[in-house]
Formats: structure tokens, sequence, C-alpha cells
């Protein structure tokens, strides 16, 4: 069998939201291909959970998307 990786797996290229339920400290990532999907992900999800836009995320670095609010 051998030892499980202790190395952290690359995230694919896309826009990454977090979704916990509110006043919880760990959530489930969510990834979509394009901002528009991003959004209206982030419409749907935030009735009733919490969302963390996490960022976009391009050959393994996750890069800060300024034009995102989440209210």
């Amino acid at each position: 069998m051998g030892r499980p990786s202790t190395k952290a797996k690359d995230l694919r290229d896309g826009y990454y939201i977090e979704v916990r339920n509110k006043n919880q400290r760990s959530g489930i990532k969510i990834r979509r291909d394009t901002k528009e999907q991003l959004l209206l992900a982030i419409e749907e999800y935030k009735e009733s959970k919490e969302v963390v836009v996490l960022g976009k995320s391009e050959n393994g670095k996750m890069k800060e998307i300024p034009d995102i609010k989440v209210d």
C-alpha cells in the first residue's frame, strides 16, 4: 500500500468559492469555469449559506478577483 502523500493537491484552473453553514469554521470549495457561472453560484448559495470568495486559480496560484463582492 505505501504511505499516503503529504503534498497538498494543486487546484484546477478556475474560479473558487467556499460555501459553509452559518457559524461554522470549515466548508467545501466549489469551482466554476467562468466568472458568470461563479456569480450564479454565489447568488444560489448566499440565501442559506455563508459564501467566501477564494479567488481565481491559474497555474496553481490563487489570484484575487477585485470586482466580486458578497453581501
